[in-house]
């Protein structure tokens, strides 16, 4: 391990890993993965509930425990690293995004479906007035096309954002696909460019090494692959490739993997695998909070909820559409049931 760093790593385990584990971290859980995180020398690691700032509810699950209290222990024992945050405009706030800052973080990560960047404009200002890196966030970035990706990135650009993301939110980017557009956004915009991978199709690692070859340096990784689906891009792995690479992180491996064994592995309720489930996530093309209400919706009308998910996709649903589902469930039972098939 060296100081230097040709690649700024952000650990999404304490975020994305929320999802994983039904939002149920404890401040001790979060108080030893991020003291581990930060002694390995990991630069940015991102607290909060799995769908953002104020993600806590009904509709996205109930955190154990306030966020709030999350965030504050995680800066406390960081000496290093810089703890961030990610907002959803719509389900976090300027106010909430005001609080993250009064407890010390020092990144937020604003994030939009991909063709919605223009919500983002206040909640980019904001961030920049609070002096944190902030960062435009374009999620389910296999929707669009990449001209159509370009535009959105400007929009986060002229709103300050100090780097813009290309999200692979259901894991559903082929590695050309994802080359194409980061190679796209490195000739059209002047801030920092990143990626974020999900392995719903067993390619986070390919697509990560298609978007550093075209000229991404920030790289969303989760140790142990802990996160939504199939997780994220491995980050211990992830350092150990790049390394093999001549790519320098300035991460410690070897307390990475200590970390992954003896941290975060008894935190997993399962392994974190590539099931059916996330499988077909990535298939579709559609976000991994479908699947539970695709499963009851299945379940009600007789059908299969992967044939759910796969029309979805084809409809090119997102986040917020979950009322769609039961009248696709019905859609396709009442056509079963005319062509008489189960």
């Amino acid at each position: 391990m060296s100081g230097k760093r040709d690649i700024l790593i952000t650990e999404v385990a304490l975020r994305d890993g929320s999802h994983a584990i039904n939002h149920q971290f404890t401040v001790e859980q979060v108080v030893s993965v991020a003291r581990a995180l930060d002694e390995a020398n990991v630069p940015f690691i991102e607290v909060s509930h799995g769908d953002g700032l104020a993600g806590s509810s009904l509709q996205y699950g109930l955190s154990r425990t306030n966020e709030m209290e999350l965030i504050e222990a995680a800066v406390a024992v960081c000496k290093q690293a810089t703890v961030g945050v990610l907002l959803l405009p719509g389900i976090g706030t300027i106010k909430d995004l005001n609080a993250a800052a009064k407890l010390g973080v020092g990144m937020a990560r604003i994030a939009t479906h991909v063709t919605e960047a223009d919500i983002s404009a206040q909640h980019i200002a904001r961030s920049k007035e609070l002096g944190l890196f902030t960062v435009g966030f374009l999620m389910m970035s296999h929707m669009a096309p990449p001209e159509k990706l370009v535009e959105q990135a400007k929009l986060m650009e002229s709103y300050g954002a100090d780097a813009v993301y290309v999200v692979d939110s259901a894991g559903a980017l082929l590695p050309h696909e994802v080359a194409e557009r980061i190679r796209a956004l490195k000739q059209s915009i002047g801030v920092e460019i990143g990626f974020h991978a999900h392995n719903n199709l067993s390619l986070a690692m390919a697509n990560t090494l298609a978007a550093i070859q075209e000229g991404a340096t920030r790289i969303d990784g989760s140790v142990r692959c802990l996160g939504a689906g199939a997780g994220n891009t491995q980050t211990e792995v992830l350092v150990a490739v790049l390394e093999r690479m001549g790519i320098e992180t300035g991460i410690d491996l070897y307390k990475m993997m200590d970390l992954a064994e003896e941290i975060v592995a008894p935190i997993l309720q399962v392994p974190q695998e590539i099931t059916r489930d996330s499988l077909v996530l990535g298939y579709a093309g559609v976000y991994s909070s479908f699947r539970l209400h695709a499963e009851r919706a299945a379940k009600k009308f007789g059908i299969d909820s992967r044939d759910i998910l796969i029309e979805l996709g084809k409809r090119k649903a997102v986040g917020g559409q979950e009322d769609m589902i039961i009248d696709v469930a019905a859609e396709i039972a009442k056509q079963r049931s005319a062509a008489g098939l189960r």
